[in-house]
């Protein structure tokens, strides 16, 4: 009898996997165009630029006056509080009215929160800002005697008022040598690198710490005017600006 012979099966090779190659770490070099380097740290100014700038503010506006109207200290500290999250401009057009009958705590307490809020209705967070002030105006009466008071603490025990609010008051008012650090001193300090700071008590601070005395009654009002009119947050005039050539802001548009 014949012999059947079958046919063998294929056998599928059999596959190794292939040994994983190392992970290679990433460059510390970025890719060009997609991180940028990390700026250096600026240079600090000196104090010769220091005394430049500031002596150069002083030329152009010798007697530089806060924008928020007033009539005395209290009114003042109302003023601050009320602007808030607010335009000055804004808060002018409220306290106009509202001072001709209420510019001692007495007549706030007279007028009343009802009455007070209506007259500011148009400052946002006018019902908040209508609490403080009444409740302000009662501690100044029961424990500083109706008067606002000249120590920084004290001012900052009052409802709705902080250490900007303070500095203000204690510079505007009593003629201290403070430094209110709003959003454009803020962004003032540290673009140009005259008080650089992730605070605003850091750049306020850093500020005290350059100036000199004499420029130091008026430097907070030279320099919220400079951020507000020339040194702008998104469009800064720099060609405009009366420090341009000692600013160390990199991306200057000149």
């Amino acid at each position: 009898m014949a012999k059947i012979i079958r046919p063998l099966r294929a056998r599928k090779p059999s596959v190794r996997p292939a040994p994983k190659k190392p992970v290679k770490k990433a460059a510390a070099k970025s890719l060009p165009g997609r991180t940028a380097k990390k700026s250096p740290k600026a240079k600090p100014w000196t104090a010769a630029e220091v005394h430049e700038a500031f002596s150069r503010f002083r030329n152009a506006n010798p007697e530089p006056k806060g924008e928020l109207e007033h009539l005395n200290p209290y009114t003042l500290l109302v003023a601050v509080v009320l602007s808030a999250q607010a335009t000055d401009a804004g808060v002018n057009r409220a306290t106009r009215a509202l001072f001709m009958v209420a510019d001692t705590p007495q007549k706030m307490l007279a007028l009343g929160e009802e009455r007070l809020r209506d007259t500011i209705k148009t400052i946002g967070l006018y019902r908040n800002k209508a609490k403080n002030v009444i409740a302000l105006s009662e501690k100044l009466i029961a424990e500083f005697g109706g008067e606002v008071p000249r120590s920084r603490a004290e001012i900052e025990t009052l409802p709705g008022a902080g250490r900007k609010t303070a500095n203000v008051v204690l510079n505007m008012a009593f003629g201290e040598h403070t430094m209110a650090v709003d959003t454009h001193v803020f962004r003032v300090g540290n673009r140009t690198g005259l008080a650089p700071g992730t605070t605003p008590l850091e750049v306020e601070l850093g500020l005290e710490k350059v100036i000199p005395s004499e420029f130091m009654l008026h430097a907070h009002h030279w320099l919220i005017l400079h951020g507000r009119y020339t040194c702008l947050a998104r469009k800064p005039r720099c060609a405009l600006c009366l420090i341009n050539d000692l600013c160390r802001w990199p991306e200057k548009t000149i």
